[in-house]
């Protein structure tokens, strides 16, 4: 119960005692507030002792092992962990021997996963959509930093082209802020290689080399590569995301084959060589030209889509977007935007596509209502939302929406539903192209930017809408109280304060009964102060009251026990009978949560006593201050023996000198 210093070095240890050592680890990495880890032997994790580590708030133990430190502490943790093995974050581990001789990681390692793996039988669309997760998750800080400066320069640029605004140093300012916003967005394909390649365990700098091949650098107009099925020149960044994804994956496989297959001596030269040849080929010659395949028969899709016009136009649109952007193949529709705008004077098509990211938005917020005790996605959808509002919509759909499935789709609904509005009203045109959401309402012609912003406001209302009723993943809500739970109890360790000499607290009796001192508890480690001095009371009353204002640290699983953190900083246990904890909670109602503050006022549980009574325990309640050592004197004011009211007994504690204070 007591208040303990932070000592990343102490947690990293403690972690990696409980889940078999480092030689267990095949690699890690931690994200806003877990450290994920992936286990070469699962029968080697001691996941009981794991969640009792001190700093340790929860574990999660799925596809990955996932211990949730919390945010800012975990970086520490993380980088306590690497630092121990010897490794960099994200980095495999080497393979160590035992000294037998005989490799760590046996055979009935594998046998033990696989069984494990067969019990779960997660689904491929899950194992897919969390290895999306892990490759953008480290990215979000960056989305979320590039995607500001990005949004204040489409602001700046889009005043500038409505005329609002003008002067060369305003086209200086949006020159440096495209270019520090370039950083991310224009090499995002080298970023997500080199983590999809730390994901499946390929070399992240092969990697990063097979995400920006598809940038086609250093191919001109006048020498252009040719699409092996059309004879026409490959566009710069065809294929998009998900091809790098897709290409770097197939690197993996090919790169551990190779490994095998090449003799050591060679292996560093020969297998990158051969790794890179045969991925840029096949991304250059049949990935891209693939994509470019799927973006012709998109083109003549939309065309089609937009003569049918009206609601059903806007809504097939606005649902459509958001894969596009997903797959990279919303950069098709340039020309179509160029091409409206030369022939009227504006492209209706622009608003509508807009609507995507309002549908996201509005998804993010629902997430983050009914999800609101997942610290690490609500940390995400914190800083992707100002982003996704000024219309850049990858943190979102990388960070949040995709990863969980449902919401992407339910997203992509509320884009829907906002593009139908625009449709329906008609007449909405961008003069210019630009990015979607706030920023695009100076670029909207004709003075319908209010039938923008009601689409807008549509898209926002329609993906909160379907995502809060139907758009939630039920393992993610199934979470909540236990993360409610742990966060409940992380703010009251936070909460606890140092005792401090001089302060003095008083304590007083929990229920009506007869009160003795500790020493005559039926329980002999209590009535010889093991645990600390306080009084005993055998209830009367099947009400149990605070002993004194201050915090709800803990509550135990069996409910037949609670500590309170008081305002002074001492630590008192309310133990509810005797050998109680074999009841596994059923005579005990508690009303209190971890976190909550309290008062001598605040009714902590209701008990059953006579179902104690039956099940042969003793009903006697000890009140005991845990944390003895900064208490100098601690005396009972009643008389011992004699009968009170909950609230009557007053037992004084005062701290001890400086030199014997616990801090």
């Amino acid at each position: 119960m007591g208040s303990k210093g932070f000592d990343a070095n102490k947690i990293a240890a403690a972690i990696y005692q409980n889940v078999g050592g480092p030689e267990n680890v095949s690699s890690f990495n931690n994200c806003m507030t877990r450290v994920r880890m992936n286990i070469k032997d699962p029968s080697l994790l001691d996941l009981e002792a794991l969640k009792k580590v001190p700093g340790v708030l929860g574990v999660v133990n799925d596809e990955q092992l996932q211990i949730v430190i919390g945010p800012g502490k975990v970086n520490k943790v993380a980088s306590a962990m690497a630092e121990i093995a010897g490794v960099e974050l994200g980095e495999q581990f080497p393979e160590k021997k035992r000294t037998d001789g005989k490799s760590t990681v046996v055979e009935k390692a594998a046998q033990v996963k696989a069984q494990t793996k067969a019990r779960q039988k997660p689904s491929k669309l899950k194992a897919i959509l969390k290895d999306i997760s892990n490759i953008f998750v480290p990215m979000i800080p960056a989305f979320v930093g590039s995607g500001l400066i990005a949004g204040i320069a489409a602001i700046l640029t889009n005043l500038m082209t409505s005329k609002t605004i003008s002067g060369s140093e305003w086209t200086q300012i949006v020159l440096v802020l495209n270019v520090i916003k370039n950083g991310m967005f224009t090499y995002l394909v080298i970023y997500t290689g080199i983590n999809a390649a730390r994901v499946w365990g390929a070399t992240p700098t092969l990697g990063g080399v097979t995400g920006a091949v598809t940038l086609l650098t250093g191919m001109t107009p006048d020498a252009p590569i040719k699409n092996l099925f059309t004879g026409q020149a490959l566009v710069a960044g065809q294929g998009g995301i998900i091809g790098v994804i897709f290409a770097v994956w197939l690197l993996s496989m090919l790169e551990k084959r190779l490994h095998k297959i090449i003799p050591d001596a060679i292996d560093i030269i020969i297998t990158p060589m051969i790794a890179l040849l045969v991925l840029g080929l096949a991304e250059i010659f049949v990935i891209m030209p693939l994509a470019g395949f799927v973006s012709d028969g998109l083109v003549g899709s939309l065309k089609w889509v937009l003569n049918v016009g009206g609601a059903f136009s806007g809504f097939v649109l606005g649902v459509a977007f958001l894969p596009m952007v997903m797959l990279g193949l919303h950069q098709i529709l340039t020309p179509i935007h160029v091409q409206m705008i030369q022939q009227l004077g504006n492209t209706p098509l622009l608003p509508i596509l807009a609507m995507a990211g309002g549908g996201q938005v509005g998804a993010a917020f629902a997430l983050w209502i009914r999800l609101r005790h997942d610290k690490e996605l609500t940390e995400m959808i914190k800083g992707a939302l100002p982003v996704g509002i000024l219309g850049i919509g990858e943190p979102l759909i990388y960070g949040v929406t995709l990863p969980l499935g449902r919401p992407f789709i339910t997203a992509c609904l509320g884009g829907g539903i906002g593009g139908a509005v625009i449709g329906w009203i008609g007449h909405v045109g961008a003069i210019a192209i630009g990015p979607s959401g706030l920023p695009l309402i100076p670029l909207i012609a004709n003075g319908y930017w209010w039938a923008y912003v009601l689409g807008l406001l549509a898209a926002y209302a329609g993906g909160f809408v379907i995502t809060y009723f139907w758009g939630i993943p039920k393992d993610r809500l199934a979470q909540q109280p236990q993360l409610a739970r742990n966060a409940m109890a992380d703010a009251a360790a936070d909460n606890q304060v140092s005792v401090k000499s001089g302060d003095t607290e008083t304590l007083r009796a929990v229920t009506a009964g007869k009160v003795q001192g500790i020493e005559q508890a039926v329980d002999q480690a209590f009535a010889q102060k093991e645990l600390g001095d306080g009084y005993v009371i055998t209830p009367t009353a099947n009400e149990v009251y605070a002993p004194i204002s201050g915090v709800i640290s803990t509550i135990f699983p069996t409910k037949h026990a609670l500590g309170i953190t008081s305002d002074a900083g001492f630590e008192i246990l309310v133990h509810l009978g005797v050998d109680t904890v074999e009841l596994k909670g059923k005579p005990f109602e508690i009303h209190v949560v971890q976190g909550q503050r309290v008062t001598p006022a605040t009714l902590l549980a209701e008990v059953d006593w006579t179902a104690v009574k039956m099940a042969d325990k003793a009903t006697e309640t000890m009140v005991i201050i845990t944390n003895m050592e900064a208490v100098a004197h601690f005396q009972l004011h009643q008389d011992l023996g004699q009968s009170s009211q909950a609230g009557d007994v007053q037992c004084c504690a005062q701290v001890n000198e400086p030199e014997y204070v616990l801090v």
